[in-house]
Parts: C-alpha cells; structure tokens; sequence
C-alpha cells in the first residue's frame, strides 16, 4: 500500500492552519475561559469525526451523488452560520443595543454549537471527498486507506486545538475592556457572515 503521505500531509498543514468557523468558534469561547474553549474545541473535533466516518463508510459520497441532498446540506450548513454571526454581532452592540459578553450558558450547549458547527459545514465533507482520494493507492483496499487517512486528518485538527486554545488565554486579560471586547465579537460574528456568504456563493 503506496499512500501519497507527503503531498497529503502538506495539504492537511494548509487546511488545519487557515482559519474556519470551527477556529472562530474555539478561540471566541476560549477567549471567556480555558473550559468553554475545551468544549467547543470537543464539539467541532466529534463533528470532524463524523465527517471522516461518513467518507470511510462512503456516505459523503453518495450524498455527493444526489445534488438535492448536496443542496440541502449547503443551506442549512449557510444559514447556521448566518445566523450564528448574526447572533454574535446582535449581542457585541452592532446590530443593536450596548455591548455585552456572551457567557456561554452550559457546556452541552457550547459543545453541540461546536458540533453542528463542523457537520453542517460542506466545506469540511468536500475536504474529505477530495483530499482522501488523491493520496490512497488505487491498488490498495480503498476503507481501510480512508479509514487511517481520516483519522490522520483528526488527529491532526485535535493537535491543532491543544495548541490554541491554550494560546488565547492571553486574550481573556487583553479582551477584559469592553471596547476591545467589542472589535473581538464584531470581527467573529462578521467572519462567520463572510463564511457563510463564501459557502453559500462556492
């Protein structure tokens, strides 16, 4: 079995480090405590999961096949993250009222935004669809390459984590005034709107 781990490595490198609403998600949550970032942290890991099982299990592709359930997915994955964005620039005081901090109100609820966060996004089911097949050996049993692929992939997103999260502790001192706090969630709540709008345009 001749896996393509240098070319794929390099690929995942790229797409772990270019910030998606996932990373959004962590370092908004672990800017209000280490905890809060943990679960997120946790929820978009599992969500990842799930997208890795399904491509193994080859369910990523049939949905590939069938553009209605593509379609399906990309508007309920777009308007998740519309309406997170939105939910984030309404509470920092952009869209109305003063600023507030968003304390986060349990950790089950921190971690199934993170959750949904990743399986409704299409952006990390195509990563799968197209970054797998290019470095398995067609010569080779296809699921047990996909298999240890994905869970490379995992890996490498819940290494990534461990690296952030600890990181933006720094940022919980920096963000204790509120106007600063206020750029911070008017920039989050923003980049998910602009993902939003990338996903939905893609």
């Amino acid at each position: 079995m001749h896996i393509a781990w240098g070319s794929f490595l390099l690929a995942l490198l790229v797409i772990v480090l270019v910030p998606g609403p996932d990373f959004v998600l962590v370092t908004r949550n672990a800017a209000n405590g280490a905890r809060w970032g943990w679960l997120a942290a946790a929820g978009v890991t599992c969500g990842l999961l799930l997208h890795a099982t399904a491509a193994t299990l080859g369910l990523s592709a049939l949905v590939m096949t069938v553009p209605a359930a593509l379609l399906v997915v990309k508007v309920i994955g777009v308007a998740y993250l519309g309406w997170m964005g939105l939910q984030i620039l309404r509470k920092s005081g952009a869209v109305a009222g003063a600023p507030e901090v968003d304390v986060p109100s349990s950790g089950r609820a921190v971690f199934l935004r993170g959750l949904l966060t990743d399986v409704l996004n299409p952006k990390v089911m195509l990563t799968f669809l197209t970054l797998l097949p290019q470095a398995m050996d067609p010569a080779a049993e296809p699921v047990k390459q996909a298999a240890l692929l994905s869970g490379v992939a995992v890996a490498a997103f819940a290494a990534w984590w461990l690296a952030v999260v600890p990181s933006v502790q720094w940022l919980s001192a920096f963000l204790s005034a509120p106007r600063r706090r206020k750029v911070f969630e008017r920039c989050c709540g923003g980049a998910l709107l602009a993902m939003a709008t990338a996903i939905g345009v893609g």
